[in-house]
């Protein structure tokens, strides 16, 4: 299954080019990575950060920039589980603005609690290897 967001272009996103400038990429697959953790898995930024003192940082991060998104214009985020172990999970979210495919990122993160990696709690784990199994 594919968790989808749309995200408007903006002006703080884009270069004097009127085109994307590349680290903004990263705030926008992050804001899809965060949407996702409460819509799907169950637990917010704030729930983890602010009250559970346990987070998702972002272990690896590799991203192919295949063409230029322009201000005003609304690319579609689809983020893809590939594969959910002990305390990491793998992914890749993809913008793409109709057929074409604006960025491809794939992502590792690992859940950590007192800055340390650990076990996913199991009820976060089991909602995202359902979401990873589910067909479309």
């Amino acid at each position: 299954m594919i968790y989808e967001r749309l995200i408007q272009i903006e002006f703080n996103h884009c270069d004097p080019a009127g085109i994307v400038f590349y680290p903004r990429y990263f705030e926008m697959t992050n804001s899809v990575v965060e949407n996702f953790f409460a819509d799907v898995v169950g637990r917010s930024f704030a729930q983890m950060h602010l009250q559970g003192g346990a987070g998702v940082p972002t272990a690896r991060l590799e991203a192919n920039f295949r063409a230029p998104s322009r201000l005003g214009e609304k690319v579609t985020f689809g983020l893809e589980l590939h594969r959910v172990g002990g305390s990491s999970v793998n992914l890749t979210i993809t913008a793409r603005l109709g057929d074409e495919v604006r960025m491809v990122a794939e992502i590792t993160l690992v859940w950590v609690e007192g800055l340390k990696a650990a076990p996913w709690p199991e009820d976060m784990r089991r909602r995202m290897v359902e979401f990873m199994e589910a067909k479309a």
